[in-house]
């Protein structure tokens, strides 16, 4: 194993380091430090080099593009409707940073946030872990939280990320990283994209995108993906079925650390990366981040899977718990392990 340091540029004159990890097989992931950004996740496939995740090479670019490119998202990912919940009996109200929502954690969230980096090793795995202490002014939610990201890659090819939330006073933790996938050759498009997400429903959402509270089943509908699907495909069926052009979507899933909730691949069976999670919920998200034309045409390049607990739990009775209380920290991991398959 190995790893190493790099500058990447700075944000508001605080500079950005990348943190690099690369296993025996010559697997390659990259952290910054700044939004907890996974940077680089390449393998080595007989001598070549092969991209999975989109990457940008500039800070300056990652700031440009948006999107959460890549970035940790929390204390809470997904909407919070109204922008508001109750922890025992206590209304708070937190950033209103779209419409009459708050998304992604607000617009003080991890993804905007510089964190302190350690690097650490052991006989076949590598470490970087990102520390901050979040004062609750900073974000506008109760209780003050020291919040750890760690991103392992074994020699194995998997990549390991643990967020662990400590705090004083009760609160919402609910994290993830808002990666996003092209796992093909011909990364122009998901048009050689598949996908399998193990999951029997998916939540309805209203009109500005919280969840009614209704699941709906995915049996012969677009939304199936029990079995790998294009997704190009599935997008095709999904604009005559609804009208949508997009998924933007949570999925309910069985947590599980050995039996993957999701997997991606490519149609031409070269490499597949099954996603495992200790959490109840999948969100999956189509988009261009690239080229603001291609992207209102909804002509897709990159796929987007956060795990994490249902959405707006908080606001949802049977979602799941997302309450951090003092004295009760808490770690939430998701896996991702990388197979080569010709």
């Amino acid at each position: 194993m190995e790893t190493k340091t790099s500058d990447f540029g700075a944000v508001d004159g605080q500079p950005v380091t990348r943190y690099t990890l690369i296993n025996d097989q010559q697997t390659r992931i990259s952290v910054l430090s700044y939004g907890g950004t996974w940077q680089e996740f390449v393998v080595n496939e007989d001598g070549v080099e092969k991209p999975l995740i989109w990457s940008l090479d500039r800070m300056a670019d990652y700031q440009r593009v948006g999107f959460c490119l890549c970035q940790s998202i929390g204390r809470v990912a997904g909407r919070i409707g109204g922008a508001q919940f109750d922890i025992d009996g206590q209304t708070y109200h937190v950033d209103m940073n779209e419409k009459t929502h708050s998304l992604h954690g607000g617009a003080h969230g991890f993804n905007t946030l510089q964190f302190a980096g350690e690097l650490s090793q052991t006989t076949d795995s590598a470490s970087v872990t990102l520390s901050r202490h979040i004062d609750h002014a900073e974000d506008n939610y109760p209780g003050n939280l020291d919040v750890q990201i760690k991103f392992t890659l074994t020699n194995d090819n998997r990549v390991s990320i643990a967020f662990t939330g400590d705090t004083d006073a009760a609160t919402l933790f609910n994290p993830t990283n808002h990666v996003y996938w092209n796992t093909t050759d011909d990364r122009t498009s998901l048009a050689q994209q598949w996908l399998q997400i193990h999951s029997t429903d998916h939540l309805e959402f209203n009109g500005t995108k919280i969840p009614t509270g209704k699941r709906l089943p995915v049996k012969d509908t677009a939304y199936d993906f029990n079995y790998p699907q294009p997704v190009q495909d599935s997008l095709n069926q999904l604009k005559v079925e609804t009208h949508k052009l997009e998924f933007d979507d949570a999925y309910e899933v069985t947590p599980s650390a050995d039996q993957p909730i999701a997997s991606v691949g490519d149609l031409a069976g070269k490499r597949r990366v099954d996603l495992y999670s200790d959490r109840n919920s999948l969100i999956i998200y189509t988009a261009n981040p690239f080229d603001a034309d291609q992207q209102k045409q909804h002509h897709y390049n990159a796929l987007a899977t956060e795990a994490q607990t249902l959405p707006d739990a908080i606001n949802h009775a049977g979602f799941g718990d997302i309450v951090l209380r003092p004295g009760q920290p808490v770690t939430q991991t998701i896996s991702y392990q990388y197979q080569a398959l010709k």
